[in-house]
C-alpha cells in the first residue's frame, strides 16, 4: 500500500507541462518505438469494437471466441518477428475474438443503458493514458519494482476467483475482486510501459507483442469499469422502483 501511496505522491510533484515533454531518457529510436506500439494498440482496439458488434448482430460471442482469441495469441507468440504482416493480422484476429467473447457485456449494458459503453470507454481511455504517461516521464525503471506486487496481487485474484467459482461467492467478495481487479490492471498499465521502455533501450522492438501486452491490460480495464458502471445503475434503478412502489 505504501508503494502505491508513493506512486501518487510523486505523481503530483512530476505532473506538468514542462514534465509532459521531458522524454530526454527516451531515445528517438525507442519514442518511434511507442509509436508504432500505440498506433497498433489503436488498431486492435478498433478490431475489438468490430467483434463486439459482431456479437450484436448474430450473438457470436461465447467460449469458442474465447479459445479462438486464446488460440490466436499463441499462435502470435510463436511466430518469429520477422513474419511482422502475419504476427499484426494474428494480434487483430485476437483482439476481434476477444471484442466478441466481451460482447455478451456489451449487449447487456446496451439494454441496461447504452451510454455506458461511452461512459466506459471514456473512463478507461482517460485512466490508460494518465497511468502510461507517468510511466514515460517517469524515470527509467523506476516503477519496475511493482510488478512482483501486482503478480501476487493478479495470483491472489486467481485463486479468489477459482475459489468462489467452487464453494460459492459473496456480493463483498465480487465486489473485491472487481476494484482490486481494477487497482492491478492499471498498476499493469505502468509496469508493462516500462517494460517496453526498457526492453526497446536493450534492442527488442517487436512493437505487435508489445501492443498486445497493453490491449490485455486496457481490455481488463474496460471489462471491469463497465461492470463497476452496469452494477451501479442496476442499483440505482431498483432503488427508484423500490420508491416508487
Amino acid at each position: 500500500m505504501d508503494s502505491f501511496t508513493s506512486f501518487f505522491d510523486s505523481s503530483r510533484t512530476r505532473w506538468s507541462y514542462d514534465a509532459l515533454k521531458n522524454f530526454h531518457q527516451i531515445s528517438p529510436v525507442v519514442q518511434n518505438h511507442l509509436k508504432q506500439v500505440y498506433f497498433t494498440l489503436c488498431c486492435a482496439v478498433v478490431a475489438s469494437a468490430v467483434g463486439a458488434y459482431l456479437h450484436v448482430l448474430w450473438n457470436i460471442g461465447g467460449l469458442l471466441t474465447a479459445l479462438a482469441s486464446i488460440g490466436s495469441y499463441v499462435w502470435l507468440m510463436s511466430t518469429p518477428p520477422f513474419e511482422e504482416q502475419k504476427r499484426v493480422t494474428l494480434l487483430m484476429v485476437s483482439a476481434l475474438f476477444q471484442g466478441a467473447y466481451i460482447g455478451p457485456l456489451i449487449d447487456l449494458a446496451i439494454q441496461v443503458e447504452p451510454s455506458l459503453i461511452f461512459t466506459a470507454f471514456v473512463g478507461t481511455s482517460l485512466a490508460f493514458a494518465c497511468f502510461s504517461a507517468a510511466a514515460l516521464v517517469a524515470k527509467r525503471r523506476e516503477y519496475l519494482y511493482l510488478g512482483g506486487m501486482l503478480s501476487s496481487g493478479l495470483s491472489l485474484l486467481m485463486w479468489l476467483h477459482f475459489a468462489s467459482s467452487i464453494f460459492g461467492g459473496s456480493i463483498a467478495l465480487f465486489k473485491f475482486e472487481l476494484y482490486f481487479g481494477l487497482l492491478v490492471f492499471v498498476g499493469y498499465v505502468i509496469v508493462d510501459t516500462q517494460e517496453i521502455i526498457e526492453r526497446a533501450h536493450f534492442g527488442d522492438l517487436d512493437y505487435v507483442k508489445h501492443a498486445m501486452t497493453l490491449f490485455t491490460d486496457l481490455a481488463a480495464i474496460f471489462v471491469r469499469i463497465l461492470v463497476i458502471m452496469l452494477k451501479n445503475s442496476v442499483e440505482k434503478n431498483e432503488k427508484k422502483n423500490k420508491r416508487r412502489e
